[in-house]
């Protein structure tokens, strides 16, 4: 009997045909023109995809290295697509109208030589629970808005809250700071993803490159440099994500500043009719402290550039960067939402009462922030008015901390 079950099982695979390759992590995310599916595997090529029913290959984004021993495969996604299967598994596709919107921001865990977070201990870095709650709301789009990637030195001997974590711009860094944890979240809606100043080539720039850069990956170096602005269409809302990883904060050279505002002119080329919001890692005006008329975190650069040139269309921008929750609103500026609370070690000093401060010559006149919760934001239409949205503020049980209602660039809000 033992001999004879070799050559029949030897005989099924051949009837079987090639054995499919297994994908890692699948995903699909918005590029510049549209939707794009990618999938990270260890296996020699990329997995069988299926586009309504109909078998289409797979290209591959980025072949392994060293750094980077993975297979990372990408495909483009037919507009009007109703059903996309990678692997044997279905993957989200987007919806005509996204009437609830997830975001998050700086999710990663922080291992720096001055900064050890305890990236062992739920408690301290809740990302990995925090991702199944989010995932659990059914959103129909998710926007990380940057800083996915923190373990950027050794944890130091003898540190049990972090001992034994990989460190690096390397697949081993990424995979236990985004992709693992993160896993519900791939699966849950199509993502539009931002590049933090985390994920600068100097940094975290390589893996970002190769694995969720929106643009194609072609470079020498192996890390991408800033890529234009690009325009997503949620139904009756443009959203636009814009890469702001470089634009320091403090001195910068003009050629920076008009580079920065030449992005800002051109959002009413990139949507010409309707609502923007823009997702952009790092806040134009928000604050991670205040106090004794000082103020941190309004970015003086974004500021200047933004400056008479910002479309009134601009109703809201989504930011990260400040690891709290802050929703501010102004006379006759853009509403700012950060949340940049989604895993990363808090910003224990930002301030929760916010009403009246002044960020680069602008005054809050009405919002709330809350300091000290990891959490997410949600953002959901809100009756009739299309341009009415509920935001949320939840920690990582669900449970809804604050709660603003916000209509073109107003807001108004409460404690949950």
């Amino acid at each position: 009997m033992l001999t004879l079950l070799g050559p029949v099982l030897f005989g099924l695979a051949l009837l079987a045909g090639p054995a499919q390759a297994e994908s890692l992590y699948a995903w699909t995310q918005y590029v510049p023109g549209g939707l794009e599916a990618r999938v990270i595997t260890r296996e020699a090529q990329c997995p069988h995809a299926r586009i309504d029913k109909r078998a289409t290959p797979m290209r591959i984004r980025a072949e392994r290295t060293d750094a980077f021993p993975v297979l990372v495969c990408a495909l483009t996604i037919p507009r009007g697509a109703k059903a996309l299967e990678i692997a044997g598994e279905a993957l989200p596709l987007p919806k005509a109208r996204a009437d609830h919107i997830l975001v998050l921001g700086d999710t990663g865990c922080r291992v720096t030589r001055l900064i050890n977070q305890s990236c062992n201990d739920p408690a301290d870095w809740p990302f990995a629970a925090g991702a199944k709650t989010q995932a659990g709301t059914a959103p129909d789009v998710i926007v990380h808005v940057g800083d996915m990637f923190y373990r950027e030195k050794p944890c130091r001997p003898l540190n049990e809250g972090c001992a034994n974590t990989p460190n690096g711009d390397n697949w081993a860094a990424w995979e236990s700071d985004f992709f693992a944890p993160g896993k519900p979240l791939l699966r849950a809606a199509p993502l539009i993803l931002v590049r933090g100043n985390h994920e600068i080539c100097q940094r975290g720039g390589k893996g970002w490159s190769r694995l969720l850069d929106p643009y194609p990956l072609v470079s020498t170096s192996g890390c991408l440099s800033a890529g234009a602005p690009f325009a997503v269409d949620l139904g009756g809302l443009t959203l636009v994500a814009m890469d702001v990883s470089a634009a320091v904060e403090g001195s910068w050279r003009e050629n920076q500043l008009a580079r920065f505002r030449a992005q800002f002119e051109s959002l009413g080329k990139l949507a010409p009719e309707g609502p923007i919001w823009l997702a952009m890692h790092r806040p134009i005006r928000a604050s991670a402290a205040a106090a004794l008329g000082l103020m941190v975190g309004p970015n003086q650069l974004l500021a200047r550039a933004s400056a008479s040139v910002m479309p009134d269309r601009v109703a809201a921008i989504l930011s990260g960067h400040i690891h709290t929750f802050q929703a501010l609103a102004f006379d006759d500026l853009p509403a700012q939402l950060v949340s940049g609370h989604s895993g990363a070690e808090l910003h224990w000093t930002a301030p929760d009462d916010v009403k009246g401060l002044v960020m680069e010559g602008a005054r809050v006149v009405a919002g709330t922030g809350r300091s000290g919760v990891h959490g997410f934001v949600t953002l959901t239409r809100d009756g009739a008015d299309a341009e009415a949205w509920r935001v949320e503020n939840r920690d990582f049980s669900g449970k809804r901390l604050d709660l603003c209602r916000m209509t073109r660039r107003k807001l108004s809000c409460e404690p949950a």
